[in-house]
């Protein structure tokens, strides 16, 4: 498989390389483009000077390929190239708005008009709250556009103790939503009900 990512500048570093890594063990090839908030959130949130592949993907074999974020030229800027999905983690409202306009002066936005006008799949994973008047009608457009628009909101249903099930429950179902196989904890089973987690449980002790 080969699989369009896209790192932009909202908050949630930690989905973006949850998701590659789960692309990379499933030996996706991950096409990977970062805008320049992005890189800036990898530094924030992360601590990369630049972009650090082997960070991102969690090993040294990787399939992750990095292209220049103003390189419209690029071949994920073209419908002849054969996808099976591109994925927005994190996606700033910013981004958002410009994929949901049309906008194509970067190889995100770019990438992401091809993505939709070939019908393959896009999978937008906002992560700004609350929602702009502006996002609203972004999640309108894109989602009519064929779009799934899939905000970074974590099901607790699970019963989650650590920050890291939070942000693989998340990052789970993005591969899901481009038919990457992964052993994250998503699932429900109902035969199988998680113990109740109360608050002091958890208080002081969330960690990745």
């Amino acid at each position: 498989m080969d699989i369009v990512t896209a790192i932009t500048g909202a908050s949630g570093a930690l989905y973006a390389q949850r998701f590659i890594q789960g692309c990379v063990q499933a030996g996706v090839n991950v096409h990977l483009v970062i805008s320049p908030l992005g890189r800036r959130l990898l530094h924030d949130e992360m601590g990369m000077e630049t972009p650090d592949l082997v960070a991102l993907a969690g090993t040294k074999d990787h399939t992750i390929t990095l292209y220049n974020y103003n390189d419209v030229g690029a071949k994920v800027a073209s419908g002849s190239f054969l996808h099976d999905g591109m994925v927005v983690v994190p996606c700033s409202s910013n981004s958002l708005n410009e994929i949901a306009h049309g906008l194509g002066g970067n190889l995100i936005a770019r990438a992401a008009a091809v993505t939709l006008k070939e019908r393959r799949r896009l999978v937008i994973a906002h992560r700004e709250m609350p929602l702009s008047p502006m996002d609203v009608t972004a999640y309108k457009l894109l989602t009519d556009a064929g779009a799934i628009v899939a905000p970074c909101n974590p099901g607790l249903y699970l019963n989650p103790t650590t920050v890291g099930e939070i942000i693989d429950f998340v990052s789970g179902k993005l591969l899901d939503l481009v038919g990457v196989r992964h052993a994250f904890d998503t699932r429900w089973d109902p035969k199988q009900p998680r113990p109740p987690v109360r608050y002091g449980d958890i208080s002081g002790t969330m960690r990745v």
